[in-house]
């Protein structure tokens, strides 16, 4: 990787680039955050992305460390011909797809160096994340490590990868999503926050009712993303699809 030439300034002298891309192939998807990632960290200037996303279908993506028979019903996934994904950053299990507004950030850590600081990371993007839900429902809570919830029901859950100099962090927000195929695909959580208090996923998540467009607007504004993207790293983006997103081995390791 490329290492870093002269001075890389600081976050307040520059803006976010807004990348409004998502791409058919659900594999792709993941590939391009973690290409994202990559090109940040192999560049010899600052680059911060926010990335706003959907997938085309119905789509299980589990974390980096997730044991797939643990967290996911295989049998369902299979018969209903959902993919069953792995992404690169940590985290549960979750079912993303049409109705349900994706977000990825890359931020550079040079720039931003108490976010090196796991709890630091949290709060500057849960903060910012709510701060633009609430421009349109009011009643929105942080709770847990990195979820987001109206009226005690989660609508939005987050996990993030820390690289050398750059940090990925993305997640959901649930808006007009399938909440009755989440039940079948996942099983009950390994891990649950305290806030959840044993409830099972239909008593747990929810959908808010907002307008996506407007909020995808809203989180570019609390983000500060003003900057146009100048191409995106699509090369990277196919070697990781080669490499590993579209490796059974990948995505059904233990």
């Amino acid at each position: 990787m490329a290492g870093v030439v002269g001075p890389v300034g600081n976050a307040s002298e520059m803006s976010l680039r807004r990348l409004d891309l998502s791409l058919q192939e659900a594999e792709a998807n993941l590939a391009l955050d973690e290409a994202l990632l990559m090109e940040a960290e192999g560049s010899d200037r600052p680059i911060e992305t926010l990335r706003l996303w959907q997938f085309a279908d119905a789509t299980v993506v589990i974390g980096r460390g997730s044991k797939i028979a643990g967290e996911v019903d295989l049998d369902y996934c299979r018969g209903a011909a959902i993919p069953v994904l792995r992404r690169c950053s940590g985290g549960a299990a979750i079912v993303a797809g049409p109705g349900c507004l994706m977000y990825s950030v890359v931020l550079d850590l040079r720039l931003r160096p108490e976010l090196r600081k796991v709890d630091e990371a949290h709060a500057w993007v849960m903060s910012r994340l709510a701060e633009a839900v609430r421009q349109q429902l009011e009643q929105v809570a942080w709770q847990g490590t990195c979820d987001l919830t109206f009226e005690g029901r989660k609508f939005s859950g987050n996990s993030l990868r820390i690289a050398r100099d750059h940090l990925l962090y993305h997640g959901t927000i649930l808006h007009d999503a399938d909440l009755e195929r989440i039940p079948m695909c996942l099983k009950t959580p390994p891990r649950q926050p305290d806030y959840r208090e044993g409830r099972s996923h239909g008593d747990f998540v929810t959908n808010i009712p907002i307008d996506p467009r407007r909020l995808a607007d809203d989180i570019a504004i609390a983000f500060e993303a003003t900057s146009a993207p100048h191409g995106w790293p699509e090369r990277a983006m196919n070697e990781l699809l080669d490499e590993r997103y579209r490796s059974a081995a990948w995505h059904e390791r233990h």
